[in-house]
């Protein structure tokens, strides 16, 4: 029987269109329950390639023969060898070409918004929940949080002839590799940061640069200071429509202010920015978050990640209502989870004291997005 490889772009392809596949994960125990390609219509089996060694007869009866089997390792190795013995053995198999390194590295851009001064795209790093975005205005484009992928940024301005002029990030991410310094050096284009969250190299401080105007007089991004998920943290309000919300706001939940060591001082700060400022904004504004926890329940049916403000609302309740008391309480509770793997040494390398190779900075990245805080269900 056969096997061919299959890549990232059309895996993804196959989970956004919901089709029903199943997925051999011969990576171990701990890694799979860690984190996995997840999708609405996937079935899972997860046996580590060392314990199939010796042959896949044993497992044979545990693979359908009506659906596409994909087997998946961390680096496309194991899991080729595993294929070829499943065909071998008869089934027709594919396996992820660079296995869950490239899942980890693929994103897609998907139009969110348009009207005639702007055009808004949002790339969903789909095995990383990470989200960034460009919006372009005439001849200009603006990145907000760009991924360590600047080629991908650059392709797509090349694409639709406009030229990268201003770059922002809205925090020091914690879970994965801020491009917003390279881009900027490659593209002669201004970075925005705040001030306070640390970094060392040379940057527009957005303390001094409440509104950054490019290209249509009438586009004014407004640097919404929206301190909470760090001290820092900023949202970026355009044409009174969008909200970038960063790490503060997602579809399902909230930023985790407890990455400092300082959950309920941070969490202070989150309240203040949720009560204070998040609440003067319209229920129509639409929120277009930095991460997502699940794909498949926060992709809406336009396909991108995001939502109208007054809808976050509903669905959150600790966004309306609470007393001080009682949302501090509840963030420090949520905040004990699981923190981002890595996350002081990818802080340091997004604030420039700290550098590394490619190989080092795919090893730091892998694994899920942990930025929320909480999920409402």
């Amino acid at each position: 029987m056969s096997i061919q490889a299959i890549t990232a772009e059309k895996l993804n392809e196959w989970v956004v269109g919901k089709k029903e596949f199943f997925i051999f994960d011969v990576r171990n125990v701990k890694d799979f329950e860690d984190w996995k390609v997840e999708g609405e219509n996937i079935s899972y089996l997860n046996i580590p390639y060392f314990e199939l060694i010796d042959g896949v007869e044993e497992v044979m009866d545990q693979l359908p023969e009506d659906k596409d089997i994909v087997v998946i390792c961390a680096k496309e190795g194991s899991s080729m060898m595993v294929a070829e013995m499943l065909s071998d053995a008869g089934l027709d198999v594919s396996y992820l070409s660079g296995g869950m390194k490239a899942w980890s590295e693929y994103l897609y851009p998907v139009e969110v918004y348009k009207d005639e001064e702007i055009r808004v795209l949002q790339f969903i790093r789909v095995g990383k929940g990470c989200l960034s975005y460009m919006v372009l205005s005439e001849n200009e484009a603006l990145v907000v949080d760009p991924s360590r992928f600047v080629d991908q940024y650059q392709k797509v301005a090349e694409r639709e002839n406009v030229k990268i002029t201003h770059i922002v990030d809205s925090h020091l991410h914690a879970d994965h590799l801020s491009g917003g310094k390279q881009l900027a050096e490659l593209t002669g284009a201004k970075y925005y940061l705040m001030k306070s969250e640390g970094a060392v190299f040379d940057f527009q401080a957005l303390e001094e640069h409440d509104k950054i105007e490019f290209e249509n007089v009438t586009l004014e991004v407004l640097a919404v200071k929206t301190p909470g998920h760090t001290p820092g943290s900023v949202s970026f309000f355009v044409n009174n429509k969008l909200l970038f919300s960063g790490d503060t706001i997602f579809v399902n939940g909230l930023g985790r202010p407890d990455l400092g060591g300082k959950a309920a001082e941070w969490a202070k700060d989150l309240y203040e920015t949720v009560y204070s400022k998040v609440s003067k904004i319209a229920d129509d504004v639409i929120v277009l978050p930095g991460h997502y926890a699940s794909f498949a329940d926060e992709v809406n049916s336009e396909g991108y990640i995001g939502s109208q403000l007054g809808t976050i609302r509903k669905q959150n309740d600790m966004m309306e209502g609470k007393s001080i008391e009682e949302f501090v309480d509840h963030v420090a509770q949520s905040a004990s989870s699981e923190t981002p793997p890595n996350f002081e040494d990818i802080v340091a390398i997004n604030r420039g004291v700290k550098e590394v190779t490619i190989e080092e900075a795919l090893e730091l990245e892998i694994g899920p997005n942990r930025c929320a805080v909480h999920h409402t269900h």
